[in-house]
C-alpha cells in the first residue's frame, strides 16, 4: 500500500490556529495512548521522526496518518540529510553525504551544482510523499576538518561552495513543496567536540566567525532560507551563553544584523551542549526568551512533559503568536503518492545520476 496523493489543504492549519511551540518524538513505530494525549495537547506544536519510528513505506503512511488525526496542526518532521544522516532507508533512495557534492563541485561545478538542486528536489519529494512537511536540512556548517559529527554532512571548508550548493539543494526542496532548515548558527564546524555528549567551545573572535562561518546563513538569508537552527556551542569571545540560548547571536545578529525572520529552531534541549542551562523548564525558558519560536525536547519523555508543564505553567499564549505565524510556513506544500513519484520521468533520472556516483 502507497500513501495517496494529497493536496497542501488537506493538513494545513488554520489561520485562527496556533501551532504550539514545542516539538516531541515517540519511542516506536506507532502511537501509544500516550504518545496521542501528548501529541493532542496544544502546546504541542512539532513531531521528529527518528529510524526507530520507520520499518516500512506502509507503516509511516499509518503512523503519519495517525499523528494527522491526533493533530492536524502539527509540524512533522525528520532529519534527513543523507549519508549517515538519513533516517529512513528501505524504501527511499540513498542521498550521499554531502560532501560528495562538493568534491564534485571541484571537478565540474556546473554537474555538482544540477546534482544538488536535484538531490535536495528528491528526498523532499519523497518525505512529501508521506506527508512529511520538512527535513531539518541544508548543513551549513563549513568543514573544518576537526568536527566529527559534522564531517561529511557539509558541504565544504569553502564558503563560496557550501552557499552555491546549499542554494540549489534548498530550490530542489522548495519545487517538491518542502521549506529549508539552515544549520547550526554560526557554525559548529571548528570545534571537536560533539554537542551531543559535550559542551563545545569555539575560541575565536567574531571577526573570524563572521568573515566565515556566518557567510552561508547570511547568503542563504537573502536567497529566502526558511529557517535556522542554532549549535549547541559557547563562543566566550563572544557571549558567555551558547548560541541556541543566547540573545546575542539570535536576537542583535540574526535577527537584526543579517534581517532574518523565518523560523528559529532549537537544536535538541536534551543534548550534553544545552546542560550548561540547567533542567529541562530552564532550558525550555532559556532557548524561548532567547529568540526560538520552536525548542525540540527529544528521546526524554520526562524532560518533554517537564518543558510542556513550564508553558502550560508559565508561558503565555499571546506571546507566541508571532513565532506561530512563522511556523505555519513550514507546513509541508502539495505532494503524490510515493508510486506515481517513482514512476516519474524527473525521479528515475535522478536515481539514474545517484547510482553513476557509486558507492558513498
Amino acid at each position: 500500500m502507497e500513501p495517496s496523493s494529497y493536496s497542501a489543504s488537506d493538513t494545513q492549519a488554520s489561520e485562527t490556529t496556533s501551532i504550539g511551540p514545542l516539538m516531541v518524538d515517540i519511542e516506536g513505530l506507532s502511537l501509544t495512548d500516550d504518545d496521542r494525549n501528548l501529541l493532542s495537547n496544544t502546546w504541542v506544536g512539532g513531531l521528529i521522526l527518528f529510524s526507530r519510528n520507520y520499518a516500512s513505506p506502509f507503516q509511516l503512511a499509518e503512523l503519519v496518518s495517525a499523528v494527522r488525526q491526533c493533530n492536524p496542526n502539527l509540524l512533522v518532521a525528520v532529519d534527513h540529510e543523507g549519508g549517515r544522516v538519513q533516517r529512513f532507508r528501505e524504501g527511499f533512495t540513498r542521498i550521499p553525504p554531502m560532501r560528495v557534492l562538493g568534491e564534485r563541485y571541484t571537478q565540474n561545478a556546473a554537474d555538482a551544482i544540477e546534482l544538488a538542486k536535484q538531490c535536495g528536489w528528491l528526498f523532499a519529494s519523497e518525505l512529501r510523499a508521506f506527508d512529511i512537511d520538512f527535513s531539518f536540512a541544508p548543513v551549513l556548517d563549513l568543514d573544518y576538518g576537526v568536527s566529527s559529527v559534522i564531517g561529511d554532512r557539509a558541504f565544504s571548508n569553502n564558503v563560496d561552495v557550501v552557499s552555491v550548493l546549499a542554494k540549489a539543494l534548498v530550490e530542489g526542496m522548495r519545487e517538491a513543496g518542502m521549506s529549508s532548515t539552515g544549520k547550526h548558527f554560526p557554525g559548529h564546524g571548528a570545534v571537536e567536540a560533539d554537542s551531543h555528549v559535550a559542551i563545545p567551545v569555539d575560541s575565536r573572535d567574531f571577526e573570524s566567525i563572521a568573515s566565515q562561518d556566518i557567510v552561508p546563513f547570511k547568503r542563504m538569508i537573502a536567497e529566502g532560507l526558511n529557517a535556522v537552527m542554532p549549535a549547541h556551542v559557547i563562543y566566550p569571545k563572544v557571549d558567555a551563553h551558547p548560541a541556541g540560548f543566547s540573545r546575542f547571536w539570535l536576537g542583535d545578529v540574526l535577527r537584526q544584523q543579517l534581517g532574518f525572520n523565518g523560523v528559529i529552531f532549537s537544536d535538541d534541549l536534551t543534548m550534553e551542549g544545552a546542560s550548561v542551562a540547567g533542567g529541562y523548564a530552564k532550558r525550555a525558558g532559556a532557548a524561548l526568551e532567547a529568540g526560538c519560536d520552536m525548542i525540540l525536547v527529544c528521546n526524554n519523555r520526562e524532560g518533554a512533559l517537564e518543558a510542556l508543564q513550564y508553558l502550560e505553567c508559565v508561558r503565555e499564549r499571546e506571546s507566541l503568536n508571532e513565532s506561530s505565524q512563522r511556523l505555519r510556513l513550514m507546513q509541508g506544500r502539495g505532494g503524490v503518492s510515493l508510486e506515481n513519484l517513482k514512476q516519474s520521468e524527473r525521479w528515475l533520472a535522478v536515481v539514474g545520476r545517484l547510482k553513476q556516483l557509486g558507492n558513498y
